[in-house]
């Protein structure tokens, strides 16, 4: 994102409400940064450390492109001559509050709400953002795949950005009219304190299971760290805590929640919940129930796991004052999200879809699905890989969770990053092996996906798993562009069958 509005302030102006060890200097600061590669003449550059460097190093490169003011937060930097200079203890707490400063605190002119969880959060924030906009207010929407705000979409980089980039992302969707956000909050956000300062009226969480302990090193603390949305970011408690109550860990935070109003939800329990689920391949009906009154429920997306979503948002919107009618029309408005169970249609005799499942309990619920539309006439065809450099212990779980949801598997490459792709490999085919389901090893995920495809029979259904909305994969070598998605349309065509076709009203092969 550019600078759309030139704003300039002095420096201690900008320091406002930072704790601040030592300063020195006042000049006018016309710009903030922490990637020393992108500083301006007139900028304040952020120095603080990081996981995998330390923006201390880059100081001087930094004053060298223009910064005419630094904040650090290491006690073996000196002041550097004719440059402003604070000393912080804490680097990102501190860009917090230097990003709010310099775009004027638009995050306090936003009632924002915040979901957390490890599996649902971006379906839960596209409704969250339907039901918005069924209600006729203007809003942002900050997740996994991308950002909307102030009529753009932009790619995400990260489920959740630096302080900076919210801060710039929040003045622009305020200056638009923007009054509400849903906004996806991750773990790592959490602990790394990407959200100090944000102020959020609603916080919700989905659900833990299994996933980053490559990163919290126990369930724990992973734990922990999503609890922490809940008792306020260097804020305020939010006003209101939404809660799977069907979830072991959400009963535990339903308990230590300190929000002032609290509001559980679960398809057979909860303040909110659901009877008459009905799920057919045209989509799932249910009837909502929301304290005293019950309304009738329809969403184009499948399963049970989307009536939890759907569930979510309706609590969530409710507590932001969305009528019972806005909720079921912006619940029925969002079709679906991109990477989510998502339907790939090129007239052929069978199902093919493509799901960002990449934990063991994704894994279970997407084929526990996929079984559900195909019943016992069809076969449950599944594709799947597990990251590189990430938390090892769940691979074999990924492997026994695919083989037991599956009567055929292949086993590929998802983004190996820096490890060698077949050692993931062999990590989740220990778990595959032990389910005695029919599986095949093809590291090439491209020939992996045809290879699903050319094993599927009319009535079947083939799972494409792990990558969901992304466009690139990412090897030693680097990105490289790969879209599920599309892959899957290649490999149809490629047999023969045709998206223009079913365009055009025409099932079937050329």
């Amino acid at each position: 994102m550019s600078r759309s509005i030139i704003r300039s302030m002095t420096f201690l102006q900008l320091l406002d409400g930072a704790e601040v060890l030592y300063e020195s200097g006042d000049p006018i600061v016309t710009g903030v940064q922490y990637d020393s590669r992108r500083v301006q003449q007139g900028d304040a550059f952020v120095a603080m450390r990081g996981e995998s460097t330390d923006g201390n190093r880059f100081i001087d490169r930094a004053i060298a492109q223009g910064a005419v003011a630094v904040v650090s937060d290491s006690s073996n930097e000196k002041p550097r001559p004719g440059i402003g200079w604070a000393q912080v203890p804490h680097g990102r707490r501190a860009l917090a509050r230097v990003a709010a400063n310099f775009y004027h605190h638009p995050g306090e002119k936003l009632s924002l709400v915040g979901i957390t969880g490890t599996n649902g959060k971006t379906t839960t924030t596209f409704l969250i953002e339907s039901i918005f906009a069924a209600a006729a207010r203007k809003s942002l929407l900050v997740g996994t795949i991308e950002y909307h705000f102030a009529g753009r979409v932009i790619p995400a980089p990260h489920t959740t950005p630096e302080a900076l980039e919210l801060n710039e992302v929040f003045a622009e969707a305020v200056r638009d009219g923007a009054t509400d956000g849903a906004m996806e909050v991750s773990s790592h956000a959490l602990a790394q304190e990407r959200v100090y300062g944000i102020p959020f009226d609603v916080a919700v969480f989905t659900n833990l299971t299994r996933d980053h302990l490559d990163f919290h090193r126990s369930m724990d603390e992973y734990f922990l760290a999503k609890r922490g949305l809940f008792e306020g970011c260097g804020t305020e408690t939010p006003r209101v805590s939404v809660i799977n109550i069907e979830d072991e860990y959400g009963v535990r935070l339903e308990r230590e929640s300190r929000s002032a109003k609290k509001i559980t939800y679960g398809i057979d329990r909860g303040d909110f919940h659901a009877t008459k689920v009905d799920i057919r391949n045209s989509g799932t009906r249910f009837d909502m129930v929301m304290g005293s009154e019950t309304v009738p429920v329809f969403t184009a997306m499948l399963g049970r796991v989307n009536v939890y979503n759907a569930l979510a948002a309706a609590a969530a919107a409710w507590s932001r004052g969305c009528s019972a009618d806005e909720i079921t029309r912006g619940i029925e408005a969002r079709r679906s999200v991109p990477g989510r169970f998502e339907r790939v249609d090129c007239g052929q005799p069978f199902q093919l879809v493509v799901d960002y499942a990449h934990t063991d309990a994704a894994l279970r619920n997407v084929t526990v699905l996929a079984r559900s539309l195909v019943g016992d006439k069809g076969r449950v065809i599944t594709v799947f890989g597990c990251g590189g450099d990430r938390d090892r212990s769940k691979r074999p779980l990924m492997g026994e969770a695919a083989g037991r949801g599956s009567d055929f598997v292949v086993l590929t490459s998802d983004n190996p990053r820096s490890e060698d792709p077949n050692s993931i490999i062999k990590d989740a085919e220990s778990g595959l092996e032990q389910t005695g389901a029919r599986f095949t090893i093809e590291l090439d995920r491209r020939a992996a996906i045809a290879r699903a495809i050319a094993e599927a029979k009319p009535g079947d259904i083939v799972v494409v798993a792990g990558k969901g909305h992304e466009k690139e994969q990412v090897t030693r070598a680097g990105a490289t562009p790969f879209d599920d998605v599309e892959v899957a349309r290649e490999a149809l065509r490629a047999i023969g069958y045709d998206p223009v076709l079913v365009a055009a009203g025409t099932k079937g092969r050329k």
